[in-house]
C-alpha cells in the first residue's frame, strides 16, 4: 500500500491496529519521503535504522495485543530535545557532536507510548529566530514554495516542513513566542502551544524559562490533540510542571460549539493590517457565528507593549541559560593561551549573529543600573498583559486571532536580514499568549492569492485546552482547507 505517509495519526493508528498494513511499512515511506525531500533541509540527523527497529518492535506489539498510545506511528523530533544516543545540538555550532546520555521527559513519554524516532528536525539556533533561518545547518525550505524559495517559520521550521511534507506523521516543536503557532501557519498545517507547565520541560534546551512550552505540530486538530494527551503530565524533574489532570483532549473535538462566546480583540486589527489576513479572519468569525456561537468584542490594551516586553524578558533569560555553553564540558571548544581566550573563542565561533544579538540584549537589560530601568519594568508590563486575558475571559470562553501578519516571505528576505526589528514583527500575534503562559492553537483557515497558507489562532484559558480543541474542531471543519 503506497502513499501510508498521507495518513493522520488517527487512520495510520485505524489501519495498524486492523492489520491493513504494518508499522514497518509505515515507517518505510517515510523514509522514502525524507530521503525524497532532502532539499527542503528540514532534518538535520536521519535515523532510519533506529525508527525501522522500534517499528519491528512495535508491529511485535500489535501481534500480542500490547499496543501503546502512538504504537508504530513515525515522528520526528525538534533538535530542542534531548534525545539518549541521538545527538542533539540545538542547531548550534557550539554543541557539535553533543550526545545525551538521557532522554527528555517529552520524547521519553512518546518513546512509552510506542512512537518512533525518524530524526532529528532543524530550526532556528536555540529557537532564536522567526524563519529558521538562524540555524547553523542552513534554512528549511517550506514546501508550499514555487519560483522562490520561501521560510517554512521559525523556530520550529524543520518540524513544520517535515509535517507538511509528509516527512513523519507529527513533530515535536517547542513554543517561547509563536515558534510552534507560526510555523505551522506558514506551512498549512496544525499546531497547538499548550498552556505553560502543561508538558515538561525537563531535557529541553532552555532559551527562557519562563516562556517554553513543548506543543505537538500535526496535520489536523485530531492528530493534535491524539500527540498533546500522550506529551503532557506531571513532571517530578520539572519545577515549573504542573500538577493538573490531562483531559481526552479527543473528545472535545466535533461538539456543538452554540452558546459558546468567542472574543475579538479590537488590538489585533491595526491599521495596515494584511487584507487578506483580516478577510480571513473575518470569515472565521461567520463560520462560528453561523455554527451559534456568541461573538464578544473584547479589549487587551496593553498588547500594544507585548513585542517590547517579550524581546526584553526572552534575551534576558537566554542570557542566563547560555552562559553555561563555555566549551568546557561538552560541545565545541576552541583552544586559547588562557581560559579566557577559550571562553572567548568558543563563543565566538559557536554561536551565531542572532543568538549573540540577543545575550548582549539580555546582558545590558540585567546589568546594574539598567535592571530597574528594563527587565523589573517589562515583568510588571507581563502582569498587566496577564491580566488583560483574565478579564477578556470574564466575557468570553475563547479568543480568535489571526497567527502571523504576513504569510511565508522569501529566504533572505533583505527587509528582515537588514532590520531584525522587522523580523521580530512576526511574532506580534503570538507573544501576548505566551507572556501570559495560556494556550494557543494555530490552523489553516484559506490561501493567500499567491496560493500561500494562512492560519488563524485559537487562544483559550489556562488549562483549558478543551474549548480550544473544541473551537479549533469546527473551523477545521467549515474551513475545508486542503493539506498540500
Amino acid at each position: 500500500m503506497s502513499e501510508l505517509n498521507k495518513l493522520t495519526i488517527a487512520e495510520s493508528l485505524a489501519g495498524l491496529k486492523k492489520k491493513e498494513f504494518s508499522a514497518t511499512e509505515l515507517t518505510k515511506e517515510y523514509i522514502k519521503s525524507m530521503e525524497a525531500n532532502r532539499k527542503l533541509n528540514a532534518y538535520v540527523l536521519e535515523t532510519p535504522e533506529k525508527a525501522l527497529e522500534q517499528a519491528a518492535k512495535s508491529d511485535e506489539k500489535y501481534k500480542n495485543g500490547t499496543a501503546g498510545a502512538l504504537e508504530g506511528i513515525p515522528l520526528g523530533i525538534k533538535d530542542l530535545f534531548c534525545t539518549k544516543d541521538i545527538r542533539t545540538t540545538a542547531c548550534s555550532h557550539i554543541l557539535d557532536g553533543f550526545v545525551p546520555q538521557y532522554e527528555s521527559t517529552v520524547t521519553q513519554k512518546l518513546l512509552d507510548a510506542g512512537a518512533s524516532f525518524l530524526g532529528k528536525l532543524n530550526m532556528d539556533e536555540f529557537a532564536m529566530g522567526g524563519s529558521n533561518e538562524t540555524s547553523y545547518y542552513g534554512p528549511v525550505v517550506n514546501p508550499w514554495s514555487k519560483d522562490k524559495d520561501l521560510v517554512a517559520g521559525g523556530s520550529s521550521g524543520g518540524s513544520a516542513a517535515a509535517v507538511c511534507a509528509n516527512m513523519c506523521a507529527a513533530a515535536t516543536g517547542t513554543d517561547t513566542g509563536g515558534s510552534i503557532r507560526q510555523p505551522s501557519a506558514f506551512c498549512g498545517i496544525t499546531g497547538i502551544k499548550p498552556t505553560y507547565g502543561r508538558c515538561s520541560r525537563y531535557g529541553i534546551m532552555a532559551f527562557a524559562s519562563s516562556l517554553d512550552q513543548a506543543g505537538p505540530i500535526a496535520k489536523d486538530v485530531r492528530d493534535c490533540a491524539i500527540m498533546l494527551k500522550v506529551m503532557s503530565g506531571y513532571d517530578t524533574k520539572d519545577s515549573t510542571s504542573a500538577r493538573v489532570e490531562v483531559p481526552d483532549f479527543e473528545s472535545f473535538l466535533n461538539q456543538d460549539i452554540r452558546g459558546l462566546k468567542i472574543g475579538v480583540p479590537a488590538e489585533y486589527r491595526p491599521e495596515g493590517l494584511n487584507e487578506e489576513i483580516a478577510s480571513y479572519w473575518d470569515k472565521g468569525i461567520e463560520m462560528l457565528k453561523a455554527r451559534g456561537a456568541e461573538i464578544v468584542n473584547i479589549s487587551l490594551p496593553h498588547t500594544k507593549y507585548a513585542l517590547a516586553t517579550y524581546y526584553i524578558i526572552a534575551p534576558a533569560e537566554a542570557s542566563s541559560n547560555l552562559a553555561r555553553y563555555d566549551g568546557l564540558r561538552y560541545g565545541l571548544r576552541v583552544p586559547g593561551k588562557h581560559l579566557d581566550d577559550m571562553y572567548i573563542n568558543s563563543r565566538t565561533e559557536g554561536f551565531g549573529k542572532e543568538v549573540k544579538r540577543r545575550i548582549m540584549i539580555g546582558t545590558y537589560v540585567l546589568s546594574a543600573g539598567y535592571y530597574d530601568a528594563y527587565y523589573l519594568k517589562a515583568q510588571k508590563v507581563r502582569r498587566l498583559i496577564r491580566e488583560d486575558f483574565i478579564k477578556a475571559f470574564e466575557k468570553c470562553d475563547a479568543i480568535l486571532t489571526p497567527t502571523a501578519p504576513v504569510p511565508a516571505f522569501p529566504i533572505g528576505d533583505k527587509s528582515m536580514q537588514e532590520n531584525p526589528i522587522n523580523m521580530y514583527l512576526n511574532d506580534v500575534f503570538t507573544v501576548s499568549v505566551s507572556l501570559a503562559g495560556l494556550p494557543g492553537m494555530s490552523l489553516p483557515i484559506g490561501l493567500s492569492k499567491e496560493g500561500l497558507p494562512l492560519g488563524l489562532q485559537v487562544i483559550g484559558k489556562a488549562f483549558d485546552e478543551g474549548t480550544v480543541f473544541k473551537v479549533a474542531s469546527a473551523l477545521e471543519t467549515d474551513a475545508k482547507f486542503v493539506r498540500k
